[in-house]
This record gives structure tokens, sequence and C-alpha cells, in this order.
């Protein structure tokens, strides 16, 4: 059993930065595979950036390569989302996800552990 719960998300201006964390709780934390989802207003929820269990693999969506980085620290089980670059289409609620295995994915559906979200604006 995983309970997730994110922090970090706040208003900034375009091109700013923010940094989201997500805290975990079980002992098997290092064996789930770890990412970030986000939902704007009246769209689903879609894959942000994913990493594998042990941190060594990571993924992202092609609308935040290179301006997000997603990491996670196993000791503290914790899991962080920097983001830089922003835009106001990234203003979203963001959610941490947890899944049972090796390797992240894509699908809303294969996680079965959510945190409750953190509101990211970002204005223009």
């Amino acid at each position: 059993q995983v309970s997730l719960v994110e922090s970090g998300g706040g208003l900034v201006q375009a091109g700013g930065s923010l940094r989201l964390s997500c805290a975990a709780s079980g002992r098997t934390f290092s064996s789930h595979s770890m990412a970030w989802f986000r939902q704007a207003p009246g769209k689903e929820r879609e894959f942000v950036a994913g990493i594998m269990y042990n941190g060594v693999d990571t993924y992202y969506a092609d609308s935040v390569k290179g301006r997000f980085t997603i990491s996670r620290d196993n000791a503290k089980n914790m899991m962080y989302l920097q983001m830089n670059s922003l835009k106001p289409e990234d203003t979203a609620i963001y959610y941490c996800a947890a899944r049972i295995g090796w390797n992240a994915s894509r699908r809303v559906g294969e996680y079965g552990y959510w945190g409750q979200g953190t509101q990211v604006t970002v204005s223009s």
C-alpha cells in the first residue's frame, strides 16, 4: 500500500519555474515505478513524466521534454518534478501516481495509487 501527497504548486509567470514534490508512505516505495500526470479544466488527465523504480530510466511527454525533469529519492520516499520555462498551457492540476512494476507507463489506468493533486497556474 502506498499513500501519496503532492506539494509545491502555485502561481507563476510564463517563463518561470516550479518544483513539485510527492511524498510517499509505505515500505515498498522503491519497488514502484512513478509518474506525474496533469489535468486541465475540461480535458482528460494526461501523462507528463515517468520514472523507473530505481530512477535509471525516465520518460516524458513531448510537450514537456527539455523543460521538465523528473527524479526520485528512494531513501527519502520522495519524487520530484522540476518545471522550467513554464507556459500558460502547463496550467493544470498535477498528480503523482505509483504502480507496482519496474517501468513507468503512460496510461492512467495502469496506476493504482494517486495523490490528491496540486494546482499549477502559469500566467501570461
